[in-house]
């Protein structure tokens, strides 16, 4: 199917999911590392509206964002599908995806960045979220069903980078007793092979999120 590149920084998890995903398809690619504080020539032609990573290249041909470029890998190459094939499931999954990365990823950010009265209120917003994905989840094993499927790669973060900013941001998210599905999905998401193989140590997370958090604190402070 041609040859495959992916502009990624292994420190960010919209980039582990094409790398899961890639994996899971047994697809063959060049891992090409972006230093985000000196972004490549590459990286700028290949994304020039937002200049961020993932980016794929197959056959000098790029895609960006992450969700884009998981649909793109399973039309592209069909075995193991990710996504559903009945039509109103997909529908169903792509819904979740968007859930997730506009209302979840946005909310526990907010709650691990803001500090002082309206941090309780944040906490909640980032609970509530993560709520609605406790109860798809219950009864099943991953979102996709028994095997590995493209809402599980989009929520794939939970199981190592939520850890993180829970520490950075002194919160408590994903409780055991309060979502004990999420926490059982999320043993078996990280065990499986090849996702346990793309997991970035623990020290680069923190690292790569602790600059961030500490950007926007600063931007809060500077606007009292």
């Amino acid at each position: 199917m041609g040859e495959v590149k992916l502009i990624a920084t292994p420190r960010s998890f919209p980039c582990a999911r094409i790398e899961w995903a890639l994996r899971l398809k047994g697809v063959k690619y060049e891992y090409i590392e972006e230093d985000l504080a000196n972004k490549s020539p590459l990286l700028i032609q290949s994304n020039p509206v937002h200049k961020k990573v993932p980016v794929i290249l197959h056959n000098g041909k790029s895609i960006a964002e992450s969700l884009i470029i998981l649909e793109y890998i399973d039309e592209t190459w069909k075995e193991n599908p990710l996504l559903p094939q009945d039509p109103y499931e997909r529908a169903l999954a792509r819904f979740w995806a968007r859930f997730i990365d506009e209302k979840c990823v946005i909310a526990i950010w907010e709650a691990t960045v803001i500090q002082g009265e309206e941090k309780g209120k944040a906490v909640e917003a980032a609970l509530e979220s993560v709520a609605f994905l406790e109860n798809h989840i219950q009864g099943k094993k991953f979102f996709g069903g028994e095997k590995i499927g493209y809402l599980d790669i989009v929520a794939g973060w939970i199981t190592h980078w939520l850890n993180v900013l829970e520490e950075l941001g002194d919160i408590e998210i994903l409780n055991a007793e309060k979502f004990p599905s999420l926490n059982e999905w999320k043993q078996n998401f990280i065990q499986t092979s090849p996702v346990k193989d793309c997991i970035p140590p623990r020290e680069k997370v923190v690292d790569y999120f602790s600059f961030g958090i500490n950007y926007m604190r600063s931007l809060a402070a500077n606007k009292e």
